[in-house]
C-alpha cells in the first residue's frame, strides 16, 4: 500500500533543506506519496491564511507529515498543525555524533514534551496599556495521556522536569499526575526542578536519559541541550498523535543563510527517520541514521560543523551511503 507523506517547506531554510530530507526518502525504495502543501511566512504575504484550510485538511488526513519551518507566522502555522494530528507528545531527542566537535560529547537525552497545553495554549489578554496577562494549563487528562506514552516509551525509567516549588498547581499537577502513572505501570521516575536540570546538564548530561516535560519546559531544555551536542542542526523532533504524527526538525527558518544554499540538513532528513520508524520502516530509519552519522563523522559537513559543504552535497552524500 502506497502512503502518502505531506511536504510543508515553510519558509527560510524549510525550502532547502525539505526537499533534501525528500531525496533521502526516495532513495529508501519505499513507496511514499508525496503531496507538497503551503504554509508559512510567504502564504500570510500573498494575502491567505498562513497555515490554508486545504494544508491542514491534508495532514489531518495523510499518513504523516514531514514539515520544515515557519517564520514569524509559526504560531499561526505549527501549533494548528501539530492540533491537526491531535500530537500530545513531542519527541525530541539530543546527542552527539562522530566527528562533531561537541560541548559535552557523553550526550544522549530524549525529551518528551507536552503537546497541547502549558503556556502554548494560547490564553492571552491585554487587560491595559500596562498589563497583559497569560494563563496556563496543565490537566491531569494531558498529563495522564503524556505519563502513558513516557512509560512505553522509557519502561526502564524517566526524570519528571516541573518547577511544582512555585507554580504549586499547575507543575505540581503535572508531576503528581505523571509519577502516579509510572507507580502504576512499574516504571521508576524521579523528580527534579526544570532550571536545576538546566545546570545539571550543562555539567553531567550522562545522568539523564529520558526527561518528561510540560510544554514550555521541554521546548527551552532541548535547545540547550542542542549547545551541549553541536547545534540546531542535529535536532529532529517528532509530534505523536493517536492515529497521525508530523516530523520536524527543531531549528527555525534560519533567515541569515536562508537562499544560500548552505543549511545543514542532518536535523531534517533525522525527522525524517522518525517518521519512518513511526510508519514502522525501522530497519530503513536504522540505515538513515547509519547514513547520517557516517557522513557527519567522515564529512562532507556544512558550515555550521565547520565544514564548507552545501546542503545538496550532505544530501547527496547520506544518500550515497545508503
Amino acid at each position: 500500500m502506497t502512503e502518502e507523506i505531506v511536504v510543508i517547506p515553510g519558509d527560510g531554510i524549510g525550502q532547502e533543506v525539505v526537499p533534501a530530507a525528500v531525496d533521502v526518502l526516495e532513495a529508501t525504495g519505499i513507496d511514499f506519496e508525496f503531496v507538497e502543501a503551503d504554509a508559512g511566512d510567504h502564504v500570510a504575504a500573498e494575502g491567505r491564511d498562513p497555515l490554508p484550510a486545504e494544508t491542514r485538511e491534508l495532514a489531518a488526513n495523510a499518513d504523516a507529515t514531514l514539515f520544515g519551518a515557519a517564520g514569524e507566522t509559526a504560531a499561526d502555522v505549527i501549533l494548528p498543525l501539530r492540533d491537526a494530528v491531535d500530537s500530545f507528545v513531542n519527541v525530541r531527542p539530543a546527542k552527539t555524533y562522530p566527528g562533531v566537535n561537541a560541548v559535552k560529547p557523553e550526550t544522549d537525552l530524549v525529551f518528551l514534551r507536552e503537546n497541547t497545553e502549558g503556556v502554548y495554549a494560547g490564553h492571552e489578554a491585554r487587560l491595559t496599556d500596562d498589563v497583559a496577562t497569560l494563563t496556563r494549563v496543565v490537566s491531569q487528562s494531558a498529563s495522564e495521556r503524556l505519563a502513558e506514552y513516557a512509560c512505553d516509551y522509557a519502561p526502564d525509567g524517566f526524570t519528571v522536569a516541573h518547577k511544582a516549588n512555585v507554580m504549586r498547581e499547575t507543575d505540581g499537577l503535572f508531576r503528581d499526575t505523571v509519577q502516579s502513572v509510572a507507580d502504576e505501570r512499574g516504571v521508576e521516575t524521579d523528580a527534579a526542578l526544570m532550571d536545576a536540570i538546566a545546570m545539571h546538564l550543562c555539567i553531567r548530561p550522562e545522568e539523564y536519559g529520558v526527561i518528561v516535560c510540560p510544554n514550555l519546559a521541554g521546548d527551552v531544555l532541548s535547545d540547550l541541550a542542542a549547545g551541549l551536542v553541536g547545534g540546531l542542526g542535529l535536532l529532529p523532533s517528532a509530534n505523536i498523535g493517536e492515529e497521525r504524527a508530523l516530523f520536524e526538525p527543531v531549528h527555525g527558518t534560519a533567515p541569515d543563510i536562508a537562499g544560500q544554499g548552505i543549511a545543514n540538513p542532518c536535523a531534517t532528513v533525522l525527522s525524517a527517520a522518525m517518521l519512518l520508524d513511526y510508519l514502522g520502516y525501522d530497519e530503513e530509519g536504522d540505515a538513515v541514521r547509519d547514513a547520517v552519522e557516517a557522513v557527519l563523522e567522515d564529512g562532507p559537513r556544512t558550515a555550521d560543523l565547520g565544514g564548507d559543504a552545501t546542503t545538496d552535497e550532505v544530501a547527496a552524500a547520506i544518500v550515497e551511503r545508503l
